[in-house]
């Protein structure tokens, strides 16, 4: 399963004082520190909800040259604004990335997917409109719909799409984690040549004890089809409840991953 770390995120206070006090030694902590856990992307999210666009773009720019003078990680470049996410890239100078991401309405796919062509680059599709998250599996898979047709008159494929299924806390809605799981299946079902993808901590938002919440809907979204998480990839237990779902769903050819993540451990 691919991994996106989650920890290089402008929403988090520590991280956006970071971005807002340029602070490098910090920042490239964070990166160097996800990359050793074994993330496959890092996720750099810079929007710190103060500071216009302008400020968001400069801010993007500075935290990727900063963060692949020092890691080979690819990035997932993360914004809602195209101008952000085109800053991001650029800086990328054709090294591997990741867009996140675009939604099923006109006014973000004809902005976003020019990029992932233009760039080459594969992108995260939210299962959601212009109207917001929708509530019913259906409506999700009809979003997601939308954004396959859209790539497919681009001529991008399906093989290049993430779809995100989005994750809504549990606390605010019991329903939201079989929602999710759902979703997964059915879009796996519609759309085989495409992946899967999801913020696993979303649903455990409010509540106590929430390493234990998030390995266990993690294990049922492996189960469903999910094939990429954006996660706390320093958390060893969420790490390895990936190593045991692939083993245990024969992802995992005799077992090896799993065994190589528990003997550098111990």
């Amino acid at each position: 399963m691919l991994t996106i770390a989650e920890k290089i995120n402008a929403t988090i206070p520590s991280v956006k004082a970071i971005i807002e006090k340029r602070d490098e030694a910090a920042l490239l902590e964070l990166a160097r520190s996800q990359s050793e856990a074994g993330a496959d992307y890092l996720d750099v999210n810079v929007g710190t909800g103060s500071g216009g666009q302008q400020e968001e773009i400069e801010s993007m720019r500075w935290a990727v040259e900063l963060i692949q003078s020092a890691v080979e990680t690819p990035l997932c470049i993360d914004s809602a604004d195209p101008e952000v996410l085109q800053a991001g890239l650029g800086m990328r100078g054709g090294r591997p990335s990741l867009i996140n991401a675009t939604k099923g309405a006109p006014s973000s796919l004809e902005r976003i997917l020019p990029l992932a062509k233009e760039y080459d680059t594969p992108l995260v599709g939210l299962a959601m409109d212009e109207k917001g998250i929708p509530a019913t599996v259906g409506e999700r898979v009809n979003a997601c719909a939308v954004i396959a047709s859209a790539c497919s008159s681009m001529g991008i494929g399906l093989d290049r799409i993430f779809f995100d299924p989005l994750v809504l806390p549990v606390s605010t809605d019991v329903s939201q984690g079989k929602v999710t799981l759902k979703t997964i299946e059915a879009v796996k079902s519609e759309f085989p040549q495409a992946k899967t993808v999801m913020a696993v901590s979303n649903v455990s938002f409010g509540l106590p004890r929430r390493h234990i919440f998030n390995t266990a809907f993690l294990h049922m979204a492996l189960y469903a089809g999910l094939d990429g998480a954006i996660m706390n990839v320093a958390d060893e237990k969420l790490m390895g409840a990936v190593r045991t779902a692939e083993a245990v769903l024969g992802r995992d050819r005799h077992c090896r991953k799993y065994a190589k993540y528990w003997r550098t451990r111990t």
